[in-house]
């Protein structure tokens, strides 16, 4: 008799048991206790610059949200949606960094920081980087251009609008480094195909260049390049035109200088002593 009473309570307890996860499975875990509850638009957004100080950038997000949640009106919602931004930049997340700055410039087009949210977008895809880049050696130029694309388009666009804003001089100044890196980007490429003997895909690479980034850096071996190319393509006339172009710009040139030996024109062994020089 007595092992049959505990046979019945041990049948008790494991139905209590499974009534209690049931209930937990409807309703959902405990609520999580808000310690913001009563609190004001200033003192929230006080307690989301505490924490972007300490680098708690979820915990900040967290309460910028809560404040434009609880005050979607006012300078303190308006200004937690950059902060959002900001704090999504600093957290390296560009994605989410980009969309919360779209989502305050369409929100706000005539606010006196809406330039901030432009260079925040710059800045956003500026640093992006995947995870093999982050922990190789990889060169800016060998990255997919994309992201560098985006970035030259978020500054071009602040520039373009706002040339009277403080973001202006550093947005034009990595508006430069990122032409020189898109065109060293399309140089690389222009390289490979000319080892894969491709001259027809080299050259419209270095056409690229020419066309697209006239005033980068790349311009000179764009130009020798578009030479070797025709050379190989057999396309005198336009072998010489562009010979001439580049004397006239690059004459210390060593295609032009003659400094190279004609018995080891091979392209990359001319590139070889170019970074000699």
């Amino acid at each position: 008799m007595k092992r049959i009473t505990q046979y019945i309570l041990q049948l008790l307890c494991i139905s209590l048991l499974a009534l209690f996860l049931n209930a937990c499975a409807i309703f959902g875990d405990p609520t999580e206790l808000d310690d913001t509850k009563g609190w004001q638009a200033e003192r929230i957004y006080q307690a989301g610059e505490e924490r972007m100080i300490d680098r708690d950038y979820d915990k900040a997000i967290g309460y910028f949200q809560k404040l434009e949640s609880r005050f979607p009106h006012g300078k303190y919602a308006t200004q937690a949606q950059l902060e959002i931004a900001y704090a999504y930049y600093k957290k390296s997340d560009p994605i989410s960094c980009v969309a919360a700055a779209d989502r305050f410039i369409k929100l706000h087009p005539n606010h006196p920081n809406v330039d901030y949210a432009y260079y925040l977008k710059g800045l956003a895809t500026f640093n992006e980087r995947g995870v093999i880049e982050k922990y190789s050696l990889q060169e800016i130029s060998d990255r997919d251009p994309k992201t560098l694309k985006l970035s030259f388009a978020s500054f071009k666009e602040l520039t373009d609008r706002y040339p009277k804003s403080r973001y202006f001089k550093d947005s034009t100044q990595r508006m430069v480094y990122l032409v020189n890196s898109l065109s060293q980007h399309e140089l690389h490429v222009a390289r490979y195909y000319m080892k894969r003997q491709a001259y027809l895909a080299a050259l419209n690479r270095a056409k690229y260049v020419l066309e697209y980034y006239p005033n980068s850096a790349s311009v000179e071996e764009a130009l020798v390049i578009t030479v070797s190319a025709y050379d190989y393509m057999g396309l005198d006339d336009l072998k010489q035109d562009t010979v001439r172009v580049l004397k006239t710009n690059y004459p210390q040139n060593p295609l032009v200088t003659g400094k190279v030996v004609e018995d080891e024109r091979v392209w990359w062994k001319f590139w070889e002593s170019l970074e000699d020089r």
